[in-house]
């Protein structure tokens, strides 16, 4: 009983990390659309500076010296470090605020610290893997629920202008899926440093997913109603162009 139970842990370990490499590259077409536009417009960069603190300490959580038989843990979280350095660097190169991209560096310079502190307090202080999950799976659980509660700060944007524009569907959809496999593979058997989060991320997730169903109606109008707007003003700039161009007599 206990080896099937372990099978059905792994195939679902296996499951949870298809669905959380969706959920890191999920971001792709809105780098893809700041590249394009080369800008970040009204994106934050809270969701992806959490996901990569999230990732550097679960890295460190599923190390065979802290938490043993974590494998899966390493390499997704591991894959998910290298998405969000490459997302973020591309966020600070097109941000085009000088104030917005000291806070950038200063957040990663103060993740990296932190991360390098813990694991030398961990390593030194603790000798044994079940002070060592303790330690670091409460961390785990703070930054977890905070990389799943980031979007929060773009939900009250949602609510106030009625538009989903600047909260990727994907995202949501992703982080609900990933919260929710995992869940289910921290219940066999129980590991609650894995399970307490990502119960929490379902929840917010699924917050996401229906503010998206709610708004997604108006977002199609007020873009609707934009694109004219859009064509007008490139119209007159034109005119007023060719006006400029034409020589006089």
């Amino acid at each position: 009983m206990a080896s099937a139970q372990l099978t059905i842990r792994k195939i679902v370990g296996i499951i949870g990390n298809a669905i959380a490499l969706c959920l890191f590259l999920s971001p792709t077409p809105t780098f893809r659309r700041i590249v394009k536009k080369k800008s970040v417009e009204e994106y934050s960069p809270i969701p992806y500076l959490a996901t990569l603190i999230n990732c550097l300490v679960w890295v460190l959580y599923g190390l065979p010296m802290v938490h043993p038989d974590s494998t899966l843990v390493v390499t997704i979280n591991g894959a998910g470090i290298l998405i969000e350095v490459v997302f973020i660097t591309i966020f600070f190169v097109f941000s085009g605020r000088p104030k917005q991209r000291l806070v950038i560096a200063a957040v990663l310079a103060g993740e990296t610290l932190f991360v390098a502190i813990l694991a030398v307090l961990v390593f030194t202080l603790q000798h044994t893997t079940t002070e060592r999950t303790m330690s670091v799976g409460i961390v785990c659980c703070v930054f977890n629920v905070m990389m799943y509660a980031s979007p929060l700060s773009v939900m009250k944007m949602v609510i106030r202008t009625k538009s989903v524009e600047f909260m990727p569907f994907w995202l949501s959809l992703a982080a609900f899926l990933n919260a929710g496999v995992w869940t289910v593979y921290a219940l066999m058997p129980l590991d609650p440093f894995i399970a307490i989060p990502n119960g929490i991320g379902c929840i917010f997730g699924l917050a996401q997913l229906i503010l998206y169903a709610a708004y997604y109606k108006s977002t199609k109008k007020m873009m609707a109603e934009r694109q004219p707007m859009i064509g007008l003003s490139s119209a007159v700039v034109r005119i007023g162009s060719e006006k400029v161009a034409q020589p006089s007599s």
